[in-house]
């Protein structure tokens, strides 16, 4: 089993807490992301949430797609 690293911890807690900050599900992220048009399942997006493994674009797509102006790191 391979093991989390500190930052795919830290980008899948970041992703995670601003969907529960706005109070999104992975479900309504999928039909933001399609507003955008990034095409993604919601199991797909489910995993690659939980594994903390996605590319910085990605990561952007779901923030913009969230509405997010502004990115607490710390």
């Amino acid at each position: 089993m391979v093991e989390r690293t500190d930052w795919e911890a830290k980008a899948r807690g970041i992703l995670r807490a601003e969907m529960a900050r706005q109070n999104v599900s992975y479900l309504q992220l999928v039909e933001r992301l399609e507003s955008i048009g990034v095409t993604e399942d919601e199991r797909n997006l489910r995993n690659k949430v939980s594994r903390g493994k996605f590319t910085a674009a990605f990561m952007l797509q779901c923030l913009s797609a969230l509405g997010s102006r502004d990115l607490r790191l710390g």
